[in-house]
């Protein structure tokens, strides 16, 4: 089914958001009276912290689901159709979806039901053009169009039609799979690593902001930072240049996930415990707690992990061996944060992983090549409002991509990248169904 539809107005919603987040925060000690509520919740305050914790029930009640409603792509057929490596998604007010693939590269212009429109740019370093472009892309509520392009170290901006406008200068060389933002007040923010010439394992992220008008830098917001040494497996390459490092995390171990929000503050969060906090700027803290089951690492699960881990460390040395905690024998309560372009705060939860069919597994000619992967997580998503509402889970179907890229959503609206059984990948529109959902948005047009 294919549904037309325009946005509502992006930064007036986020506004309102934010509104009722501050008016949140003032009554948040309080508790509402009367009949037993469908949702349990515990408020308190911890000086300058207000805690929301959800501890049963939702307001849409039973479980939702993503429903497709608009799907792109062809396996063959027209050029605009087809996709490679989908990088970025972005969508404008008017419901037209870009998508920056860039095994063209290309960023291509949809319509709203899926019909192709327009291309801008192309690849190389002249005006308009992009080289190695990232995760980064975002629609302005003017309807331009911004482009993160690290190889040319420049944010490209285009207008609505595809004409350059020109660009602004950033600093080179530093790729990531996460999105511009946009807030409320017209900045465009992108994430910056502020302290370049540290090791790896000491570096530190931030967002700086640029006018949306003129392009000048702004302010930088540093991520969130906690007491926490994550577990990490360390592989090294010696040559006649020195040494190289390659570190990466033990699988299922916890980790920090932060994001910029619309509203114009950090959001972030330690997964060893379910707390999401957003970083207010007036110095105060919003967390939003959740009372949660831990899921185990099924046996199948860990030992298809470990060989996947030791295969990618022996890329970088050969006689590399395991030199780092085990895995965990549970997963943490969630794997990322998301934020909607409303503000909303998608949590992507640890599932219980599901074998995937032999039949269904590509098995590799070459005894080098990467193990193939045997085990799967399901992709699903606790969903909240910014004043800490729990509204439901939401899951996804099969193929769903959580990241890489980073998937847009927009009230009870999610496009993301889906691969089929023979990993085609479909750029694809969906929907939050269930009674519950239905019942807490607003009709379409």
């Amino acid at each position: 089914m294919t549904t037309i539809f325009s946005l509502p107005d992006r930064t007036a919603l986020v506004r309102r958001q934010a509104a009722i987040l501050l008016a949140t925060l003032a009554v948040a000690g309080c508790e509402d009276q009367g009949g037993a509520p469908a949702v349990a919740v515990e408020r308190h305050v911890i000086g300058d912290t207000v805690v929301v914790r959800t501890l049963t029930g939702s307001v849409w009640g039973d479980e939702s689901e993503l429903v497709p409603e608009v799907r792109i792509g062809q396996f063959d057929g027209e050029d605009h159709y087809i996709f490679g490596w989908v990088r970025a998604l972005a969508v404008a007010g008017d419901g037209s979806i870009f998508v920056m693939d860039t095994q063209v590269p290309a960023l291509r212009k949809y319509a709203p039901d899926g019909t192709y429109m327009a291309t801008f740019g192309r690849g190389g370093s002249g005006p308009g053009e992009y080289r190695q472009p990232d995760g980064g892309l975002a629609v302005l509520a003017d309807g331009r169009v911004v482009v993160r392009d690290p190889g040319n170290a420049r944010l490209q901006v285009y207008a609505a039609n595809g004409e350059p406008l020109g660009t602004w200068p950033i600093r080179g060389g530093f790729n990531t799979s996460n999105p511009l933002v946009v807030d409320t007040a017209g900045r465009v923010r992108t994430q910056l690593l502020l302290d370049p010439g540290a090791p790896v394992t000491e570096w530190r992220m931030g967002m700086v902001a640029y006018h949306g008008t003129t392009g000048k830098p702004l302010d930088t917001v540093p991520a969130p930072v906690w007491d926490f040494e994550p577990p990490r497996l360390v592989a090294q390459r010696r040559s006649q240049n020195g040494t190289s490092t390659s570190v990466n995390s033990v699988p299922f171990s916890p980790a920090p996930s932060w994001a910029f929000s619309p509203l114009g503050h950090m959001v972030g969060g330690l997964s060893a415990r379910y707390a999401i906090d957003q970083y207010l700027p007036d110095g105060r803290v919003l967390r939003i707690e959740r009372a949660h089951e831990p899921v185990p690492v099924a046996a199948g699960e860990k030992a298809d992990r470990e060989e996947q881990t030791r295969w990618n460390m022996r890329q970088h040395q050969p006689d590399w061996r395991w030199n780092g905690p085990p895995i965990p024998g549970v997963k943490p309560p969630f794997q990322r944060i998301h934020l909607g372009l409303d503000g909303r705060i998608w949590v992507q939860l640890h599932q219980p992983a599901e074998r995937i069919p032999d039949e269904e597994i590509d098995q590799p000619r070459d005894p080098d090549a990467r193990p193939p992967t045997r085990w799967r997580e399901p992709v699903a998503f606790d969903v909240f409002e910014p004043d800490g509402t729990y509204l439901g889970l939401v899951r996804a179907p099969q193929g769903f991509t959580a990241t890489f890229p980073t998937p847009v959503f927009h009230g009870d609206r999610v496009w993301a990248v889906v691969r089929d059984e023979l990993e085609v990948p479909y750029v694809v529109r969906f929907r939050v169904a269930g009674a519950g959902a239905r019942r807490r948005e607003p009709a379409r047009q």
